[in-house]
């Protein structure tokens, strides 16, 4: 029986259309984008495999061309499609954010930052660069690691602060781990680049690491 068979308020498409996507699960949702199955299978049939295949959406989300490719019923334009939805929803959670102060929008500002970090197989150090009114000048990628951690250099730091003539910052870095508990290398480091901005009158408001759940602030834990 294909998807065509099903009854109408079980087809995926339909039932988004009906209920809101917030109704289907991941493998639904993953059925609509991949839009048609394999002999045998159908779309929910094959993205119930393909979750299973990466461990789940996280995984299927962060894997590279090559891996992606492997599986039976993807190939290189369902990967450029599917990095082209990931971008749009980067994009669009950047508009979130951007023009008004993110103290406002946490939320949005921590979903944007895990869209952008969460699911690397290695530690990404970034920063949000911020204006006096606390607005997103730009964000940036500014040192890559291991699984095992990312070399920060506050001089480097430094630099791309007085570059982007930014008044406050926001940092953040993955966990490949997932878990979001600080280390006492995350608060040093933190401590570090604090005092080094604070000789050129650059506030740091958060440092957030990315990783299972909601992440962990160091602000709202009190390590600022």
């Amino acid at each position: 029986m294909t998807i065509k068979d099903w009854p109408e308020d079980e087809r995926p498409r339909e039932k988004l259309l009906e209920r809101g996507a917030t109704a289907l699960s991941d493998a639904e949702l993953l059925a609509i984008f991949l839009r048609t199955g394999v002999p045998g299978r159908s779309a929910v049939d094959l993205a119930r495999d393909l979750l299973t295949s990466f461990d789940g959406l996280a995984g299927l989300l962060a894997a590279d061309q090559r891996r992606f490719c492997k599986e039976k019923g993807l190939g290189t334009a369902k990967f450029a499609q599917l990095q082209a939805v990931l971008e749009l929803s980067r994009r669009y959670l950047l508009t979130r954010i951007s023009g008004q102060d993110v103290l406002t929008s946490p939320e949005a500002t921590r979903d944007y930052l895990k869209m952008r970090l969460y699911g690397s197989p290695q530690e990404i150090f970034a920063c949000l660069f911020l204006d006096n009114r606390h607005r997103v000048i730009r964000y940036d990628e500014l040192f890559h690691g291991t699984i095992d951690g990312a070399s920060v250099h506050p001089r480097e730091v430094v630099r791309r602060v007085m570059e982007t003539n930014a008044a406050a910052v926001i940092f953040a870095h993955n966990h490949p781990s997932g878990v979001a508990e600080p280390s006492q290398a995350d608060v040093r480091i933190t401590q570090r680049l604090k005092e080094a901005l604070a000789l050129i009158e650059v506030r740091v408001l958060d440092h957030i690491i990315v990783g299972d759940g909601d992440g962990t602030s160091f602000a709202e834990r009190g390590l600022l």
